[in-house]
């Protein structure tokens, strides 16, 4: 089905296709888009004055880019200023087969995430109206609620809406993207039925929160008895004139909306989103009714004889709310920081939105004290903002991208740096996941480390404020008073934080000496495996089919699957079923028939059945020139040269002196190399290296490359 293999295309390795495998609402910086990330902001130093004229221009000038072509089907843009809309424009094609032009009156997006704003804002009116206390346990405002809190702290209406809940994350799952569009799944329903646990105390650190969106949403219908969408178009959406805005997909916004394009710029089928309404990300609207809402919001909440809100409500909404340093802040009462720029951080002058969806993305950025709000959207999931927005900072307000100014402090030492070293792991993204070390000069210098973007190192500027010394972009560490320690970094989920795994107790088989320890400890630490040093691991036990196709999945946060398998496979009744069917949804299996799950798997097979997601990513050219030795069958080559170009494997295997490599492919898989395998797929810097082969290959020339 087109949509589901456009989910698994997104992201740049195994952990990035995998987490893009669910529906993602909410702003992210996946490895699909980590390399667009900023690294440097052109500034004008001689600053245009911003009006129709110089918007216009600059406009025009960034949507003709190939820069930015590359990065949309069709846009729609909105620039206000000072009460009155002083650009709007449409670039590209809704519908590029028709050649349908983008109409900034009319062609509606989803918005995806932004709904969360106006979501806010309805709960904000609530609260002016006394019939919500920000202070209050949530659950004062939804009946019969059932979940497990151990913290003597109750999760605040405040909390929902600066993301800090302390919830188990709760994302949208792949279910809940259909083509039914007669399903009906209530708001209510869809809570009590996915409601997560409290996991971290509340309020004790941020993470980027749909769910706490959703009960938001619920609030509000219970506590005005509307229904959520009424409640949104009789309060927000009519009031300020918004007539081509909608949390529901009717047949007016099916013939509005524009249509949603993968990465490859392939057409998207019209789907359906559950629940219905969404208030986490179900909107859609037009760039001129974003701009309707950006003027009210900027004129202290007031539209024409209209107030949606107080100016008093619209200042603590443009107020942030927490930092893990104040040049990184994390959310309002609706809105979030901005994109960092080199060396500025992100502005606490400035507050945004950010959604993607689906074959969508878009981009909401105010700057109060100019009186200036932007809306971007567009109908291509992908990095177009990311140019954007510091092209525009960077043209018309350069204040904001000016060096920051750091006071004197004293750099840690090496012993004080230590407690920060180790594994940590994306509250929200789990299979994200990045090492801290120290370096030979460890003294206000870490390195850091990830499967994205590979080593760098951080130079301390200030208390736990590092920069990262080739892009100038800043990352945080911060230590609570129960012990444990949180990490935000720039470029793979900017919107959240990452928390340092536990003290790994190992196993009373696993000899910390063992060249498998690392891999086994480093897996313990971030909670894969019991972290109890009387327990045993039997690292050179055989691993089987299922339980290597069920680990990959449970790893990557990908649940079983709920489809029943057919009856006639060999697997319908296995324990591990559902893993099995997922397996096979997401491409790692073909042959639905004899799976033999019981047995032994060989490393070979485990490799096929990782090729089958990588090679999404990387064609099996880029491993032409990669040399085997031992035996390997045929079939699984490509799978192997694969694995053995990208490094994906354990200490079992070495390189002989001609660069040949024994991958032992007819081997049993054994536990330790399991756990290696799947640690190098957290760790290793596979982008990194799938470049510098591309770039061996196109200096070797074709000739080499066919020997």
């Amino acid at each position: 089905m087109k949509l589901k293999s456009t989910l698994n295309r997104r992201g740049k390795s195994l952990a990035g296709i995998f987490l893009a495998s669910a529906l993602v609402l909410g702003p992210v910086a996946p490895s699909a888009l980590a390399e667009e990330q900023p690294t440097a902001t052109v500034v004008s130093q001689n600053a245009p004055e911003l009006n129709s004229e110089t918007a216009s221009a600059f406009l025009e000038k960034f949507f003709n880019s190939p820069e930015a072509k590359s990065q949309y089907v069709g846009a729609s843009v909105v620039i206000v200023k000072d009460g009155n809309v002083i650009a709007q424009k449409g670039y590209g094609y809704s519908d590029a087969e028709k050649q349908t032009p983008v109409n900034p009156e009319e062609t509606a997006f989803r918005v995806a995430s932004v709904s969360k704003t106006f979501t806010a804002v309805a709960i904000m009116q609530l609260v002016e109206e006394g019939k919500i206390d920000l202070k209050a346990d949530f659950q004062k405002y939804v009946d019969g609620l059932e979940f497990d809190n151990p913290f003597d702290k109750p999760v605040t209406i405040e909390h929902l809406l600066t993301h800090t809940t302390g919830f188990e994350i709760r994302d949208p799952q792949q279910e809940d993207i259909h083509t039914d569009f007669d399903k009906y799944i209530s708001i209510e329903d869809y809570v009590r039925e996915h409601m997560p646990p409290v996991v971290r105390e509340p309020g004790s650190s941020y993470m980027y929160d749909n769910f706490a969106s959703l009960l938001l949403g619920l609030i509000v219908q219970n506590v005005s008895g509307e229904p959520f969408e009424d409640y949104m178009q009789d309060h927000i959406f009519k009031p300020l004139e918004m007539e081509n805005s909608s949390f529901l997909l009717n047949d007016k916004f099916k013939e509005q909306l524009a249509t949603g394009y993968d990465a490859a710029k392939s057409p998207l089928e019209l789907y359906a989103i559950s629940p219905n309404p969404m208030p986490h990300g179900g909107m859609m609207s037009t760039a001129e009714d974003i701009g309707k809402f950006m003027i009210a919001f900027l004129n202290g909440g007031e539209a024409g004889s209209y107030r949606i809100l107080s100016d008093s409500t619209v200042n603590s909404m443009e107020t942030y709310r927490s930092s893990i340093h104040p040049l990184l802040p994390d959310t309002t009462y609706g809105f979030e920081a901005p994109f960092q720029l080199p060396g500025a951080g992100s502005s606490s002058k400035i507050i945004t939105k950010a959604g993607d969806l689906i074959g969508f993305s878009s981009y909401l950025f105010l700057i109060p004290e100019q009186n200036t709000g932007v809306f971007l959207t567009y109908n291509q999931a992908g990095a177009l903002r990311n140019l954007f927005y510091p092209a525009f900072i960077g043209e018309f307000f350069p204040q904001y991208a000016e060096p920051a100014e750091l006071g004197d402090f004293e750099p840690q030492s090496a012993e004080e740096l230590q407690r920060y070293t180790g594994l940590y792991s994306d509250l929200r993204l789990s299979t994200i996941v990045t090492s801290l070390s120290g370096t030979e000069e460890s003294a206000g210098k870490m390195a850091i480390s990830d499967a994205f973007l590979g080593l760098r190192t951080l130079i301390q500027v200030d208390d736990n404020l590092f920069v990262d010394e080739i892009s100038g972009q800043f990352t945080a560490v911060t230590e609570k008073p129960d012990g444990s320690i949180y990490l935000k970094e720039p470029y793979l989920n900017p919107m959240g934080y990452e928390r340092k795994g536990d003290k790994p107790a190992g196993f009373k088989d696993v000899n910390p000496e063992s060249p498998y320890a690392e891999a086994i400890y480093g897996l313990q630490s971030l909670g894969y495996y019991p972290n109890d040093s009387t327990a045993a691991f039997y690292p050179k036990n055989a691993v089987t089919r299922a339980e290597f196709v069920k680990q990959i999945l449970e790893i990557s946060g990908i649940p079983e699957s709920k489809t029943a398998p057919p009856a006639n496979t060999d697997w319908s009744s296995h324990p591990s079923a559902g893993y099995i069917q997922a397996g096979y949804e997401l491409g790692m299996l073909v042959d639905q028939g004899q799976f033999k799950p019981d047995q032994t798997i060989t490393r070979q097979e485990a490799a096929v059945m990782l090729w089958r997601i990588y090679k999404l990513q990387y064609p099996d050219e880029l491993f032409t020139n990669v040399k085997l030795s031992g035996s390997t069958d045929e079939w699984a080559a490509p799978a192997v040269k694969m694995m053995v170009g990208l490094g994906i494997y354990g200490p079992e295997v070495t390189l002989n002196a001609d660069g040949s490599a024994d991958f032992l492919s007819q081997k049993p898989l054994i536990l330790q190399e399991s756990a290696a395998i799947i640690y190098k797929l957290f760790t290793q810097p596979t982008d990194q290296i799938a470049a510098a082969l591309a770039s061996e290959q196109a200096q070797a020339g074709p000739a080499s490359q066919n020997e």
